[in-house]
């Protein structure tokens, strides 16, 4: 069938932003500081990705100094105790913060839009098609920042991609967080990973559920059951169900996903009050509103970051994100708990700009864990305090070609840095 209609254009920007996560936001924030009149534009009805919609509690990993990663950890840790910085963000104050954020900088933020498609022209971005509740209108640009997590303006455009790992393209699995409260904590216990030693009486407490999960107590791969403290006393952050062998781009296997992670929680649930000391009577409270997404597609960029650059704690002369750290978190697509017994630990890593620059398409961004790089690095820098680093960088970058007239490729690193390291931003080292 061909389909054929005329759309308003609602505005031109210097710079669009897609998708409201942590990698969008700061991208968005970041372009608005250049002088750059931007647009973010988000599916959902409020900012914040993971960090909020899908209830992902604290900020995993970190980065150099004094990138826009320090801002909003500071921001979301204002009303906070000393010391919880590891603790769940409380997910509705985060929603209000993150907005006022960006709008605070000029902003253009569109809520409750998703991008359905895009308009190129001699492999340039003109705009990306958005769907409204009166239809459908264009959004133009000059440059454009993918920050969707699973690419969707890079897809659009026609970018090359991979997905999964490369012996059998199998991705990691997908999973739904949720809040339980009333949980009393003179006798309950947290659980943050696999090398988490705390105990349940005699007995490791993930040997005990390993067991449970063999004998049919809890969901399928559901063998590590991950409890993290949040803003509240009485509260668990819980982080175990999950469901493999999900394309998240498949919106069959999608409808299977949810079906089966909802249902996943309340045995989950029963599990803790039956069988844990401390949450004999505890209840849900919230869960995510979307399907957790470890991994989708990959584009190929102007270099591919792997797991040797990792292991290495490799330096680039284009650096835009430096000191990248957090472990190579592959959770298993193929069984429960990690792929690889624990997840790997390595050192401190540059993210090169080549590797935010897609190819084919010429005024085109990426951030987030789209950009270019292995299915092993990308279960390392995947993680929100990197993300947003990369964001920062993706935005100083597209309003700098916006005010030079050039395309991202031809836009020399030390631009970047130059204004990263004006703000304080540490870069070598």
């Amino acid at each position: 069938m061909y389909y054929q209609k005329e759309i308003d254009v609602l505005d031109h920007y210097d710079v669009v932003v897609a998708g409201g996560g942590p990698a969008g936001i700061c991208a968005a924030a970041a372009a608005a500081r250049q002088g750059k009149k931007t647009a973010l534009i988000e599916r959902y009805g409020v900012l914040g990705g993971n960090l909020t919609v899908g209830c992902v509690g604290p900020i995993l990993g970190n980065v150099a100094k004094g990138t826009m990663y320090d801002e909003l950890r500071d921001l979301l840790l204002a009303e906070k105790e000393p010391g919880s910085a590891d603790k769940a963000q409380d997910m509705e104050r985060t929603k209000g913060i993150l907005l006022d954020f960006v709008v605070k900088e000029g902003v253009f933020v569109y809520l409750q839009t998703p991008i359905v498609d895009v308009v190129c022209e001699d492999e340039k971005l003109t705009g990306v098609i958005t769907a409204w509740k009166n239809g459908m209108a264009m959004i133009s640009g000059e440059q454009f920042v993918d920050a969707t997590g699973d690419g969707d303006v890079a897809c659009f455009a026609g970018v090359p991609f991979e997905m999964g790992r490369r012996e059998d393209g199998e991705l990691q699995p997908v999973s739904l967080m949720y809040i339980v409260e009333n949980v009393d904590e003179s006798k309950a216990i947290i659980c943050t990973g696999e090398e988490d030693e705390v105990k349940l009486g005699d007995e490791r407490f993930l040997e005990f559920t390993d067991r449970c999960c063999k004998e049919g107590i809890l969901p399928e791969n559901c063998n590590c059951v991950r409890l993290y403290m949040t803003d509240y006393p009485g509260e668990r952050l819980v982080n175990t169900s999950q469901v493999n062998h999900i394309d998240p781009l498949d919106r069959r296997q999608i409808l299977k996903a949810e079906q089966e992670l909802r249902h996943q929680i309340l045995v989950i649930t029963d599990f803790l009050r039956r069988y844990v000391p401390g949450y004999e009577k505890c209840r849900i409270k919230t869960g995510a509103s979307t399907l957790g997404v470890r991994e989708s597609r990959r584009f190929l960029g102007e270099y591919v970051l792997n797991i040797d650059d990792l292991r290495m704690a490799r330096r680039f002369d284009d650096v835009v994100v430096h000191k990248a750290h957090f472990v190579v978190d592959i959770h298993n697509p193929t069984g429960g708990g990690q792929a690889y017994g624990v997840a790997e630990k390595v050192e401190p890593y540059d993210i090169p700009w080549r590797c935010l620059i897609p190819q084919k398409i010429d005024n085109l961004i990426l951030a987030g864990r789209c950009i270019s790089g292995t299915h092993e690095a990308m279960a390392s820098y995947r993680v929100m305090s990197i993300c947003m680093a990369m964001g920062e960088a993706a935005g100083i970058a597209a309003a700098l070609c916006a005010g030079r007239k050039v395309v991202p490729r031809n836009l020399e690193a030390k631009w970047i840095q130059k204004a990263l390291k004006k703000k304080g931003a540490e870069l070598f080292g």
